[in-house]
């Protein structure tokens, strides 16, 4: 049996939605099936028959009782003891629905998408509260950051909230010892890193910083290390880490290369962790 997703969205409320165009109506007994790489642990939903000889339907599955792990999960249409991999034609990306889902307080974020061989599937992540980049760039000696905070429950709305840029100084800016915690020791040395803050501007979940690179050297004599960025929101219980993992590019430390720029003859260049999360690079 033929079957194509036309369109495919994750809605607000974790329900899956699917349009099909089928070469044959939904029977009673019909089955989605959620397969995940890997391991091949799956999820079944049986759906309702499609009325008359509708070569097409739509379907609504709620994804919070599945108990689904984060990963990857390929999508299966099974009717009449046939099972066949749907396929789509919808790419599944908006970034407008991205940042509607993101205003959402959640523990797990789902998202639908076409794969590179054109099959529909869902890609889940965990959802914790995280300053997502949008735009970075160097002007006049400073260091300019905008972006979105996602996952933290805040009202898209036009409030001022205070808040504040910090960037800690990490020996080597590869891991993430002090995730949430500007203050806590450099993970190279175990003692406490050097911190430069600035104040930032958040409107709503829309946040923009700006902070002089001639602190940042200024901050550690030696000028060279890693400067890890977090915001610290009003309203908001943790520092939300800078970083990219709203869209749909990930390995951002191999595929997103930012030019330098020279301070006092020191060379400092935005760049990613393993993890997506933004880094200031200085001396390298």
């Amino acid at each position: 049996m033929g079957v194509v997703v036309t369109d495919a969205e994750v809605t607000l409320a974790d329900v899956l939605s699917l349009r099909l165009s089928i070469t044959e109506p939904l029977t009673d007994g019909s089955r989605l099936i959620l397969r995940r790489r890997g391991t091949g642990e799956e999820r079944q939903v049986t759906l309702g028959a499609s009325a008359g000889r509708a070569r097409d339907a739509g379907v609504a599955v709620c994804l919070a009782p599945l108990d689904l792990s984060p990963g990857r999960w390929d999508a299966y249409l099974e009717q009449n003891g046939v099972r066949t991999r749907i396929q789509s034609v919808d790419p599944g990306f908006s970034l407008d629905r991205i940042d509607a889902y993101a205003l959402g307080r959640r523990t797990l974020a789902y998202r639908a998408y076409r794969t590179r061989n054109g099959f529909l599937a869902l890609k889940i992540d965990p959802a914790e509260p995280v300053a997502d980049v949008r735009a970075v760039w160097f002007r006049e000696g400073r260091f300019e950051v905008t972006g979105l905070l996602a996952y933290t429950g805040l009202q898209d709305d036009d409030q001022h909230r205070r808040a504040t840029l910090a960037l800690r100084h990490t020996a080597s800016g590869r891991g993430n010892a002090g995730h949430g915690d500007p203050d806590a020791g450099d993970p190279g040395t175990g003692q406490p890193g050097a911190t430069v803050r600035v104040a930032a501007t958040v409107q709503g979940v829309r946040f923009h910083a700006a902070l002089s690179l001639c602190d940042v050297l200024a901050a550690t004599p030696d000028s060279h290390g890693s400067w890890e960025p977090y915001l610290e929101v009003d309203g908001v219980d943790r520092a939300l880490p800078l970083g990219a993992r709203l869209d749909d590019v990930e390995g951002k430390r191999r595929r997103v290369h930012y030019p330098l720029t020279l301070v006092d003859g020191v060379p400092i260049r935005p760049s990613f962790t393993p993890a997506d999360e933004l880094l200031l690079e200085v001396g390298a």
